[in-house]
């Protein structure tokens, strides 16, 4: 209908309608199907099918008619009886309807009033007067003619039950008319007028609110206690969706504050985007809703999330917290929550690839496959944490990949070198501006996977200050007990580390603090000895710089002593990292070679490689000759390995004082003081005259006085000077040693063995003194690195005396003198 139709159907169901005075009269008259009698209907009606619209008896409603057959069918009615068979149809949307298309029941309605409105539609108001069957169809042409069958209604009167009915249908019409502020307010008059229960059936069915479909079942009811029964259904559900609706109105105009007028505007954006083919937040959030059904979390997590959900639905996406809830979700979603990769329990494969990979370390090998084969059998167990410390170099964080690449899992690498932000670990809170998980949490989501092989590189190098001490923040990543449940500040949720392998590398455990040293298992990774760089560079470097620099292997090939004269005479390290610079200068110029169209030699001889690396920058570490006195060999550790360390002693004429020069510790210091402390008390025993100490000064000077030393290590090697200045005994050749001493002339036991036995023999030294508590170390060693060294295991100073200095005495012997004034005393 229009606007104007329904003012004018308002009016006629009210009786307000000002037109001709006969149409108040049919509807106030008693003129309804009970009174009426079938002998002044006829039997054949031309019948109007109408859309959304059921007329019942008694009824009067207007109708628009703009269908060329309506229209002559209403035309031709006007000018007889004005009776018309009026039918709903089946389809509104049918815009020619057939017989199948329209109810076979309808109502014989009478037209009171034609109009023809200022658009140029017909209307027509007609009054509804019988129920009746369509029995059958006479033609459609030009209008819908038909036989029709009127229906009689049950309505018994005067009973108990029709009145109960009639109170109960006029108590619901008006508990529509107080819910339904739509409805005019004269409704309630025009209801108190009708006094026929019939009637009363007929006026609140039409008006009803329900489908079609509904109103046309009424209508097909012969029984009328039935029919208002089924009547009284309906007003009721609609009672209810009306009470439904004025309490959600109530609450939301209780109080519509700025929130909630935003959620408004926010909808009608959400319709103009729809309609612009713009996506809105809603959609997003559903898809992250629906990823979010496959993640396998703890149900804790799940309950978070969606609460995160619905928080960003109900936020105006111009706000500030709106991207920061997003970005929330959307890592909690990323995250792989109990999401493993499948481990490769093929130990013979893994060892295979470690063997490959990497030369030596073969504790560190042997420590995997013992994982991987617990694993195997247990099938659940928590991830070790390794620490692989050692020098520069040797390979190290390489070693991760390779244990990632033989476990199958994936590989992460976070380098710790100068973190000095505990928020960097943790993550900020989610109150900070910018605020971001930790590292940890990060590496995690970008793993997607909760077991990968997680390097932790040069832990040792973690710094602290005012913002943190984010060594302290490991306790808890690095804890096998605790690290299941860790906490990032930005999650604020319990995340499970435990089966992550964590592998920490430092290049020394003495930064580390002790907490978090303990929590690790420390495996040392030492240097390499010469054979073992060779077979490094022939496997790895070479191919690596080769491919590095676009040439293939028929371009360029090294032989062994070419590759021997770089590693002892232009790197001097544990590791392979400045060999491998090294051979990539050569390679280069071999490059360049290429390109100008130079001939060029392709087997890297000795001679080339001087050539191409210029003179050697080190000369080889071998012991100095023992033909003066005081000159020992002592072996140090470094953060590149492992080195020998020359130590002189001289005396002169003086009044007794020592002088300590070469950039020496304090330890170093204390070593030499003990030293001479020793032999003052043992000079009788050594044959030596005590008034040396007073009468001549001594000098202890280590080369290479540029670079700092300290240490415990040159104990034994310092005493062993002192001594042999002193006594003026050789010092036996080829002889290295390194120990701590004690005032009573105890040797104590250091670190580094490894690397200084390989210092040793890069040296040419034969015979090496150590503490006998070092023989534990000695037998965790490899025996290539032992082959061609002598060790003496010694526990007093004496011992370490009797072995190196030999009887004889240098070849120009210091002849002490003394003053006169000391001979007579001593006389005396």
């Amino acid at each position: 209908m229009s606007n104007n139709d329904n003012q004018l159907y308002h009016s006629l169901m009210l009786g307000d309608y000002s037109g001709e005075g006969d149409l108040i009269q049919l509807i106030t008259d008693d003129d309804d199907e009970g009174t009426l009698k079938n002998e002044n209907f006829p039997k054949e009606i031309p019948i109007l099918s109408v859309r959304n619209t059921v007329l019942f008896p008694g009824v009067v409603i207007p109708i628009t008619v703009g269908r060329q057959r309506s229209i002559k069918l209403v035309k031709k009615a006007q000018k007889g009886d004005k009776l018309i068979g009026v039918c709903a149809q089946k389809n509104p949307n049918m815009e020619d309807p057939s017989w199948e298309d329209i109810y076979s029941v309808g109502t014989l309605a009478k037209i009171i009033k034609m109009i023809v409105l200022p658009d140029g539609n017909t209307t027509i108001i007609i009054q509804g007067k019988k129920r009746f069957q369509i029995e059958k169809e006479i033609t459609e042409d030009p209008y819908f003619l038909a036989h029709v069958r009127y229906l009689e209604e049950t309505f018994p009167s005067n009973s108990e039950k029709i009145e109960a009915l009639e109170q109960s249908l006029k108590e619901a019409a008006f508990k529509i008319l107080q819910l339904n502020p739509e409805i005019p307010r004269e409704a309630q008059v025009a209801l108190d007028n009708i006094d026929s229960t019939p009637f009363l059936t007929h006026f609140l069915s039409s008006n009803i609110n329900a489908p079609v479909e509904s109103k046309q079942k009424l209508l097909e009811i012969n029984d009328g206690i039935e029919r208002a029964t089924l009547l009284l259904e309906f007003m009721m559900k609609d009672i209810q969706m009306l009470e439904l609706k004025s309490e959600i109105q109530k609450k939301v105009h209780t109080d519509i504050d700025q929130q909630q007028r935003d959620y408004f505007l926010r909808q009608q954006m959400k319709v103009l985007q729809t309609e612009l083919g713009e996506e809105g937040p809603e959609k997003e959030v559903e898809e992250l809703r629906n990823r979010g059904k496959k993640k396998k979390w703890p149900k804790e997590v799940g309950v978070q999330f969606n609460k995160e959900l619905d928080k960003i639905l109900r936020m105006n996406p111009a706000a500030a917290e709106y991207p920061i809830a997003l970005n929330y979700v959307e890592v909690l979603v990323d995250l792989p929550w109990n999401e493993f990769t499948t481990d490769n329990f093929d130990l013979k494969r893994a060892k295979t690839i470690l063997d490959r990979d990497h030369s030596g370390l073969d504790k560190v090998k042997e420590r995997i496959i013992e994982y991987l084969a617990v694993l195997k059998l247990k099938r659940d167990l928590k991830g070790p944490i390794l620490c692989l410390y050692g020098p520069p170099g040797v390979g190290k964080t390489s070693l991760g990949k390779s244990i990632a690449k033989a476990l199958g899992r994936k590989y992460i690498r976070m380098s710790l070198g100068g973190l000095h932000d505990e928020a960097e670990i943790r993550g900020h809170r989610k109150t900070y501006v910018g605020a971001m998980p930790g590292k940890i949490i990060q590496n995690m989501k970008k793993a997607k996977s909760s077991n990968p092989v997680f390097v932790l590189d040069e832990i040792d190098k973690l710094s602290s200050d005012f913002r943190g001490d984010p060594s302290s923040a490991f306790l808890e990543v690095l804890d096998p007990e605790q690290n299941n449940a860790f906490v990032d500040n930005y999650l604020d949720l319990e995340y499970d580390l435990s089966k992550v392998l964590f592998i920490a590398t430092a290049n020394t455990l003495e930064t580390l603090q002790p907490a978090l040293r303990d929590r690790m298992e420390i495996i040392e990774v030492t240097g390499y000895t010469m054979e073992e760089k060779v077979e490094i560079a022939k496997k790895h470097l070479v191919p690596k710089q080769r491919k590095e620099h676009g040439l293939k292997a028929k371009d360029i090939s090294f032989s062994k002593e070419a590759l021997v004269k770089i590693i002892e005479d232009y790197t001097r390290e544990s590791g392979v990292r400045s060999l491998e610079r090294q051979i990539g200068k050569v390679v280069r110029n071999i490059t360049k070679s290429i390109a100008t169209e130079e001939l060029y030699q392709k087997k890297i001889t000795p001679q080339m490689v001087r050539k191409i690396l210029g003179g050697e920058v080190f000369d080889k570490e071998i012991y100095q000759d023992n033909s003066l006195a005081g000159v020992v060999t002592g072996l140090a550790w470094t953060s590149v390995g492992g080195e020998i360390l020359f130590i002189e002693a001289s005396i002169s004429r003086g009044k007794g004082k020592l002088t300590l020069s070469g950039q020496l510790g304090d330890v170093m210091k204390e070593s030499a003081m003990t030293a001479i402390s020793f032999l003052k008390s043992r000079a009788e025993s050594l044959n030596i005259d005590h008034r040396v100490f007073d009468q001549y000064d001594l000098h202890i000077h280590v080369p290479a006085g540029a670079v700092p030393k300290d240490g415990p290590s040159a104990g034994i090697t310092m005493l062993t000077a002192i001594a042999s200045v002193y006594t003026q005994r050789k010092v036996k050749s080829r002889l290295a040693m390194t120990g701590e001493i004690t005032l009573r002339g105890k040797v104590m036991p250091v670190g580094g063995i490894k690397e200084k036995i390989l210092a040793a023999k890069r040296a040419g030294i034969e015979d090496i003194i150590l503490c006998k508590r070092n023989m534990r170390d000695i037998e965790e060693i490899d025996e290539s690195y032992l082959k061609g060294v002598r060790f003496h295991f010694v526990d007093h100073v004496s011992e370490v005396l009797d072995i190196a200095l030999l009887k004889e005495t240098v070849s120009r012997p210091v002849k002490f003198t003394f003053d006169a004034e000391t001979r007579k005393s001593e006389e005396k």
